[in-house]
């Protein structure tokens, strides 16, 4: 894009330079701080599934040790409601697991073995580490969308405007500086030439 080799356009080049030098730091920041916030989120997700893992695997040994799986159906627990708040990391607004509810099928207490009250117990801790699991995966998402935003703000600031605004400061003070020389050098012409007339007109 031409720009004006004016002074007003180096005065905006200088103030648009300074702005880009003074919030590309805060961007960096922003990235680094973004960047440690997914790798704790995500090491997080990992041990909440590694935790859910174990406990599901304990829960089908318990159910496995009893020999009446047919017992425990599928659907003896269900997910009422998953609750979350919402929390704040650099500005990115993200679901904060807060617990689940469920429900359970009613069933007869007479005729369904006392461990499967146990086993509901179980497996809603399982599924609301699942679940925890999930929203931890939605935070994450989140500020991987983020993350990606701010770093092209930073390479843009970083590889385009802030080089390109100096290139346009060093174009247009050369400019400048050439004019004026070039208005020193006329006026010494005009003024020899004015002082060759007015001794031509003495004699």
């Amino acid at each position: 894009m031409a720009i004006k080799l004016t002074k007003n356009e180096l005065k905006a080049q200088k103030e648009s330079l300074k702005m880009y030098q003074r919030y590309l730091p805060t961007l960096q920041l922003k990235k680094q701080q973004l960047q440690t916030e997914i790798r704790a989120i995500e090491n997080r997700a990992r041990e909440v599934r590694v935790e859910r893992d174990r406990l599901n695997a304990e829960f089908q040994a318990w159910i496995a040790v009893y020999g009446e799986a047919e017992a425990f159906a599928p659907n003896t627990v269900t997910v009422r409601e998953i609750r979350t708040s919402t929390g704040n990391i650099a500005g990115v607004p993200i679901p904060v697991f807060s617990g689940a509810d469920f429900d359970r099928i009613l069933y007869d207490l007479y005729a369904t073995p006392l461990w499967v009250d146990t086993a509901s117990i179980k497996l809603e801790k399982v599924l609301s580490l699942d679940l925890e699991a999930k929203v931890l995966d939605e935070q994450a998402r989140l500020l991987q969308i983020e993350l990606r935003t701010t770093t092209q703000r930073v390479n843009l600031f970083e590889k385009v405007k802030i080089p390109e605004a100096k290139t346009n400061i060093k174009k247009i003070s050369v400019y400048l500086g050439d004019q004026q020389v070039a208005g020193v050098v006329r006026g010494k012409i005009s003024k020899k030439n004015l002082e060759k007339t007015v001794g031509e007109s003495a004699k």
